[in-house]
């Protein structure tokens, strides 16, 4: 429909063929096969010139206006694709997104001030089937789905503990001290794994408190109840005021990985440049200390 259009503003098959780059064989076979569809002749044919039939004048009247709303179209997804607008929908685990995600949301905003936010702060497991999310944020290896992960970062974690506590507990020299101290960590999670090189140790941890969140865990901590295994953006607040120091600098935990999960690859803008913003933030810090 569009090549028919062409064809009859430029009253000549070779000059519309020159200007849409199309040879004119091409194009002639193209409205022939149109014509044959239709079962009616557009165009009357001459060497010098292009006219159209009755029937092609109905039809052009009709076409031009249909071809040029869909050049509208494509023009306003192609602006919508440059400058992304309309509401992003988040699933994200709360402390992280408070303690690392809140400023990129911030510059993320600055950059694209057409797009709104709408986020879900949630220990649960949405479902982004039948959810209204435009994707979820997670930490951790994730179990195998339909969904599509994207790597955004793997974060180190290290060990923290406030002054108080290292004045009265002592300080850890090694890994196996850690048995020795009261550690506060997670529920599921009674083993820290540590690496210094190549080396790798599992320490069976011990304490008064297994929470279940960063936030209290971190707090726990600045109160002198025990040590702490987080990544360095969790407690960089607590660090630059002295509340906590970090132990045994030499050794890490084993990196823990943020994901971005999608239902789909085919993305809106909005959703592609967040995911891909999130990458170029959190990937330089992941990669900095691999080095």
């Amino acid at each position: 429909m569009a090549l028919f259009v062409e064809v009859v503003k430029a009253r000549s098959f070779r000059r519309a063929a020159e200007a849409i780059g199309m040879p004119t064989s091409t194009l002639s076979r193209r409205i022939s096969q149109l014509e044959k569809a239709l079962g009616l002749r557009l165009l009357h044919r001459t060497t010098r010139k292009v006219e159209l039939t009755e029937a092609g004048q109905l039809y052009f009247d009709r076409c031009k206006h249909i071809v040029e709303e869909a050049r509208l179209a494509h023009e306003q997804l192609g602006a919508l694709h440059a400058q992304p607008c309309g509401v992003l929908r988040v699933s994200l685990p709360t402390d992280f997104a408070i303690l690392i995600l809140a400023p990129l949301f911030a510059e993320f905003s600055a950059l694209y001030p057409g797009i709104t936010f709408d986020l879900d702060l949630t220990p649960r497991t949405v479902d982004l089937v039948s959810e209204p999310f435009d994707l979820a944020i997670r930490i951790g290896e994730l179990s195998d789905s339909t969904l599509i992960a994207r790597l955004l970062a793997r974060l180190p974690g290290h060990l923290y503990a406030s002054p108080g506590y290292l004045a009265r507990a002592g300080e850890p020299r090694h890994p196996s001290e850690l048995v020795q101290h009261q550690c506060i960590g997670y529920p599921k999670a009674r083993v820290w794994t540590l690496q210094q090189g190549d080396v790798e140790l599992e320490v069976a941890i011990d304490g008064r408190f297994m929470v279940n969140s960063v936030g209290m865990n971190k707090r726990l901590a600045t109160l002198e109840q025990g040590i702490i295994l987080l990544p360095e953006e969790m407690v960089a607040a607590e660090l630059a005021s002295g509340a906590l120091r970090r132990l045994l600098p030499q050794w890490q935990g084993a990196p823990v990985a943020v994901y971005a999960l999608t239902e789909t690859r085919l993305l809106p803008a909005k959703t592609q440049r967040f995911i891909e913003f999130l990458h170029e933030r959190l990937a330089p810090c992941w990669q900095s200390r691999r080095t």
